[in-house]
């Protein structure tokens, strides 16, 4: 599995960068993980827009999928066009509401809910969702080819059940969206890089991606933050950084 960051900002892009989105390939496959701004553009460096086999949306917050409604228009285009056969498979909450019923889109998109609970299985991979804390209805996706899992955390909060979605993996992204001095006094549904590092710890991860970083931020200052809680390999994520976990 390779795992290819295309955006990391929240809750906007900083200059050249992109709100989430990273893209997952395996065996041949290519998943697209949320779709925020600026990150179609950083997708297309590397593939073309068309040859997506599925994308699969955390939550309807417009940092995760301002750019999915500009996917909605390339792939209705590569379909006219004979470039695609068929509609792209979209996994996504249905709420709010508003935002769910904006993800279909003519016979562009096949769009499934995603529902926490029994693995569904794609491109050759067995996928979990576990909902987090957050304000909206937001899910984490845990990765499994066999030989190794990656798990995505979405954006979480502290009331998170990080224990509910396994140990071990390979590779753990989570948002550290906040140094812990900016931290607000109520939890908002976000993390600092402390926590993210604790959150890491816990679960036994090898690798921890700090992601969903405030664009003003100086990473080498979230690095320090997490890096007296985390004792595997740390990185803070950047546009276009590759990070490979086993294959099956």
């Amino acid at each position: 599995m390779k795992w290819t960051v295309l955006g990391c900002h929240s809750p906007y892009p900083g200059p050249g960068g992109a709100t989430p989105g990273y893209l997952l390939e395996t065996k041949g496959k290519k998943l697209l993980m949320d779709c925020g701004s600026g990150v179609l553009s950083q997708l297309a460096k590397i593939t073309e827009l068309h040859t997506l086999d599925a994308v699969l949306l955390s939550h309807l917050h417009h940092d995760h999928i301002a750019d999915f409604f500009v996917l909605q228009y390339a792939v209705q285009t590569a379909i006219k066009t004979g470039k695609r056969q068929g509609p792209l498979t979209v996994l996504a909450p249905q709420y709010p509401e508003k935002w769910g019923r904006l993800l279909a889109y003519h016979q562009a998109i096949d769009l499934h809910p995603i529902q926490e609970g029994d693995p569904l299985h794609l491109c050759g991979l067995a996928i979990s969702f576990f909902q987090t804390d957050h304000k909206v209805p937001c899910f984490a996706m845990r990765f499994d080819n066999g030989a190794a899992c990656i798990l995505y955390g979405a954006d979480a909060g502290p009331q998170t059940k990080w224990d509910k979605m396994g140990t071990n993996p390979e590779l753990f992204i989570c948002e550290s969206t906040f140094l812990e001095k900016d931290m607000p006094l109520s939890p908002m549904g976000h993390l600092s890089a402390r926590q993210a590092a604790i959150a890491g710890e816990s679960m036994g991860a090898k690798r921890l991606l700090l992601t969903h970083l405030y664009p003003e931020y100086n990473p080498n200052h979230l690095y320090d933050e997490a890096r007296p809680y985390f004792s595997g390999e740390l990185t803070v994520a950047r546009n276009g950084l590759v990070i490979d976990v086993g294959e099956a």
